[in-house]
């Protein structure tokens, strides 16, 4: 199987294309606002997203995907060396330092256990309703879920744990395995928060991850403001940029997120964007990721086969939950964690990631005219 095809550029979908090189074009500038000295870095992770974006979208999925085991390999090593020799930021490690940048495993690591989860659900196309199928894919996406999780980065753990369910559902997981996992699954949320209300050391999550999750169930039993200060300003500055934003009317000196909101250019970059751009802008935003993930399911839905509908669907779980968690810390809505907003936040891991994701959504869609023709 050759990666790459004679594809006709009138079935190439330059529309979604088009949609991400927008919204990243938004974020550099909300990302310039924030801080000068990361918008030529933004802008070059931009430029270089876009050839990877393009190149990914010539390779043949198939292709890639033959590659399932390796990259699920490569996948733990990576994820076992940011444990070794990773670099620590903000009291987590989870960045390898190449020298000319510092990358994250843990971005990467979606992309290839959505490949890999998709691979495996073709293989078990026909024995999805065997629990002992559902363990093992229970089993083998824990493992690269738990490296994670110990970083600790329990967003992204909760990225691929939503992926995990959407994709194994779609996959025609039925329903006799799945109503017991619920009658396990409930009781334990609930009595997870029980017990972090009450003060119980739970033991698979972090004293910095409780007071969190604590903060936000009981916020005026938060005595510290270092749990809850930034979502209060967050907020703050989100209110303060009403229908239109400042940027227009009052001048970007007047834009105060930057100060206010630690973390504005990546995980807080919603609330530089209704500060600056207003309830509109913001609005805006969120209308344009949105057509991107309804694009993404249009094209899961017409897949050519199971593996690409599998792919698709997966990377329309990420994107959808990103944009929803990342939204939902910025107003308050959801507890504090870090999660970058797609194409709009900074970072280059994150933005190769969704690059490549882009790339790989584009191709299911070429395969499908390339057959047809």
């Amino acid at each position: 199987m050759f990666p790459f095809k004679k594809y006709s550029i009138s079935n190439y979908d330059f529309s979604i294309m088009t949609l991400v090189i927008i919204l990243s074009s938004i974020g550099i500038y909300l990302v310039r606002i924030v801080n000068e000295a990361f918008f030529l870095k933004h802008l070059m992770g931009l430029v270089l997203g876009v050839f990877i974006l393009v190149f990914v979208s010539l390779v043949d999925y198939h292709f890639i995907s033959q590659f399932y085991i390796i990259l699920y390999f490569i996948n733990l090593i990576l994820l076992a060396a940011v444990r070794l020799i990773g670099v620590e930021h903000y009291s987590a490690k989870r960045w390898l330092d190449l020298k000319v940048f510092e990358f994250q495993p843990s971005e990467l690591t979606k992309i290839i256990l959505i490949i890999f989860m998709a691979k495996l659900l073709v293989i078990f196309k026909e024995k999805m309703n065997k629990f002992y199928v559902f363990f093992l894919l229970t089993a083998l996406i824990g493992i690269p879920t738990f490296l994670v999780f110990i970083q600790p980065h329990l967003s992204t753990t909760l990225v691929i744990l939503f992926i995990f369910a959407i994709m194994i559902f779609v996959g025609g997981l039925s329903l006799k395995i799945i109503l017991p996992i619920l009658l396990v699954t409930i009781p334990i949320v609930a009595g997870t928060l029980w017990g972090i209300q009450n003060h119980y050391d739970i033991f698979f999550l972090t004293d910095y991850h409780q007071n969190r999750i604590e903060a936000y169930l009981n916020p005026e039993a938060d005595t510290s403001s270092d749990t809850l200060y930034q979502q209060e300003n967050s907020v703050e500055v989100i209110g303060s940029g009403k229908l239109t934003g400042k940027l227009f009317s009052e001048g970007k000196d007047a834009i105060q997120s930057d100060t206010y909101v630690p973390v504005a250019e990546s995980d807080f970059i919603f609330s530089v964007a209704s500060e600056s751009l207003g309830f509109l802008g913001s609005c805006a935003i969120i209308v344009l990721l949105s057509i991107i993930i309804f694009k993404c399911l249009i094209i899961a839905s017409h897949a050519p086969d199971r593996l690409g509908r599998m792919i698709a669907t997966g990377i329309s779980a990420m994107f959808v939950f990103q944009m929803f968690v990342n939204i939902g810390v910025a107003t308050a809505i959801l507890p504090n964690t870090g999660i970058p907003l797609p194409f709009v936040s900074y970072g280059l891991s994150s933005m190769m990631s969704s690059m490549i994701s882009i790339g790989i959504i584009i191709n299911i869609n070429l395969q499908r005219k390339y057959r047809r023709g």
